[in-house]
């Protein structure tokens, strides 16, 4: 960046970063003419890259027909046009889409309409949450509260609802070797009935979950049936299930909804990132045709909202981007490319003396970085592994997303990678490569 004080407030008041001026296909361009291979899609946003014309178009036509609407007063015919195509590809009896401005918005307004749904049906002693450990929900505060990592909650734990967090489903780091994967996850599984039970089976409102763990674990999906078996508690207890999709849906783990994998649906689920493809900032809140029939035929007024729901130029990008994904079958192309990009990595850095685990779905990958394989100890946090990995990829000309504190919010580090969905294979080599010169570059000083 240039010596020109900036009176952006940023992420980080140390880092001193590029500008960005440019985006094409999977790349970014900075002042200086770099490019950087978008390995990460930001934080898995950018599904279709940086210079899609059919959503480009769709934003430019909307802004000059419609800019902006209040939902207190009108909808729009982007808005309703995309709440049908969702509605119509979505698992289960999800029927009605809420539109917000991203992920943490969609998990706060689950969790309210969670709350509201057992107030309308006569139920208002159902007030607990229960969700996991190492778990990102969001940052707002309610959001916050129900995800379970340790770091992002502590400065904030005063502030933070008292919400229960049960284990994770995380194979790699929590089954032990004489568990078969089966038995593992129904054990975590049932962790939920024994939290229920603690709580009072009558006073639990909601469970909340990522189908595929994404910022907190690196791409963690769960073992088989473990999913099935959590649906079936919620049933058995009348407690709904929330799935947050915000990072993992929308085909970034080759299914449009990440839980169709499972073989189950939620009764509420959140989506955002993939959404609007960076092009716009949007998320979305679905809900069951019971769920929200609760609110109709009781008060008739979900008791929440935000300014810019349902915007019509976020809508708009939202269903082109959604008429994208459809119409190319990318989530196919995600599956495909996906197992495509698990074989290299596995080629490249499965012998790798400080990568323990490669894991993932789609073109959703994370690799588990440890001290030593066969203990699977994970290196002193005071090394910053995941620190250093993020600066020596961006050297390299690689947006990565490394990430400390994966066993318990302190030790452990892991680095995502969610490239762009158009990511030929030839591109996922490249990225392969600045990858491994970047882990070359830290690995062997530690």
């Amino acid at each position: 960046m240039s010596a020109k004080q900036s009176h952006v407030f940023p992420r980080n008041c140390h880092a001193d970063l590029p500008v960005a001026v440019g985006g094409e296909g999977c790349y970014l361009i900075d002042t200086e003419g770099k490019r950087y291979f978008d390995g990460s899609g930001g934080a898995a946003v950018s599904c279709l890259g940086h210079s899609n014309e059919r959503v480009r178009e769709a934003v430019k036509r909307q802004v000059d027909q419609l800019a902006f609407a209040h939902t207190g007063f009108f909808t729009s015919e982007p808005a309703e046009a995309l709440a049908d195509l969702l509605a119509t590809n979505a698992p289960g009896d999800l029927d009605r889409v809420y539109f917000v401005s991203g992920g943490s918005e969609a998990v706060e307004s689950a969790i309210k309409l969670a709350r509201q749904y057992h107030v309308e049906r006569g139920e208002p002693q159902r007030r607990h949450l229960i969700a996991r450990r190492q778990s990102y929900h969001g940052n707002t505060l309610g959001a916050l509260s129900a995800g379970g990592n340790a770091w992002r909650r502590q400065q904030f734990a005063p502030l933070l609802v008292e919400m229960s967090h049960i284990a994770p489903c995380y194979e790699y780091a929590e089954r032990p070797e004489d568990e078969s994967p089966e038995d593992y996850g129904r054990r975590v599984a049932d962790e939920l009935e024994t939290e229920i039970q603690r709580l009072g089976p009558d006073s639990v409102m909601a469970f909340i979950a990522e189908p595929v763990v994404g910022a907190t674990l690196g791409a963690v999906p769960a073992v088989p049936g473990y999913f099935k078996r959590v649906r079936e508690i919620c049933d058995r207890h009348g407690v709904l299930l929330i799935l947050d999709e915000v990072m993992c849906g929308m085909g970034r783990t080759g299914h449009l909804f990440a839980c169709e994998a499972e073989g189950i649906a939620p009764d509420i689920l959140c989506i955002a990132k993939g959404l609007g493809a960076g092009y716009q900032p949007i998320g979305a809140m679905l809900c069951s045709a019971p769920v929200y029939d609760a609110i109709a035929n009781g008060s008739g007024f979900f008791q929440h909202g935000h300014t810019y729901v349902g915007h019509p130029v976020a809508a708009a990008a939202g269903l082109a981007v959604l008429r994208e994904l459809l119409d190319h079958d990318l989530p196919a192309q995600v599956r495909a490319r996906g197992d495509y990009l698990q074989s290299a990595l596995e080629a490249r850095f499965g012998q790798h003396p400080h990568i323990g685990d490669i894991r993932g779905r789609g073109l959703f990958r994370g690799l588990e970085f440890v001290a030593d394989r066969t203990t699977k100890t994970p290196f002193d946090p005071a090394r910053s592994v995941a620190g250093k990995l993020k600066k020596a990829a961006m050297a390299e000309g690689l947006i990565c997303y490394p990430m400390p504190g994966t066993r318990d919010g302190k030790a452990g580090d892991h680095l995502l990678l969610a490239p762009p969905f158009i990511a030929s294979e030839a591109d996922l080599d490249e990225m392969i490569e600045r990858l491994s010169r970047a882990i070359d570059a830290v690995l062997p000083g530690l």
